[in-house]
């Protein structure tokens, strides 16, 4: 049974940016390299929706089209940890943001494809 644990969220201000964090933690031993890890988020009264992914290897990167280049997620498997950059943040990117991962070398836009959650971190943005 893995461990996912999100940390970094915050309130900013629009434009501003926030660097969100995903440990991965496991038995002793474990390892992150052969898990694919995605953020995702959910806003007050909507659907959970796709953030951003990378395969095990971070060469293969996802993102939704309404943070494509303002987000950038990476990975640092050393440390099982993924993060996600976050810049030139708006309003309407106020979400919990969840950090997700299945033991799949590739990644995926679907949230019923990950076996491993976190609790999610609160991410405001407001002037």
């Amino acid at each position: 049974q893995l461990q996912v644990e999100e940390s970094g969220g915050g309130s900013v201000q629009p434009g501003g940016s926030l660097r969100l964090s995903c440990g991965v933690s496991g038995p002793s031993g474990f390892s992150l390299d052969p898990y694919g890890v995605a953020w995702f988020r959910q806003a007050p009264g909507k659907e959970r929706e796709f953030v951003a992914a990378i395969s095990w290897s971070g060469t293969g990167t996802h993102y939704a089209d309404s943070v494509k280049g303002r987000f950038t997620i990476s990975r640092d498997n050393a440390k099982n940890t993924v993060y996600l950059q976050m810049n030139s943040l708006r309003p309407e990117d106020t979400a919990v943001y969840y950090c997700a991962a299945r033991p799949s070398t590739t990644n995926s836009r679907e949230g019923d494809h990950y076996d491993y959650w976190g609790q999610g971190t609160q991410v405001t943005v407001s002037s």
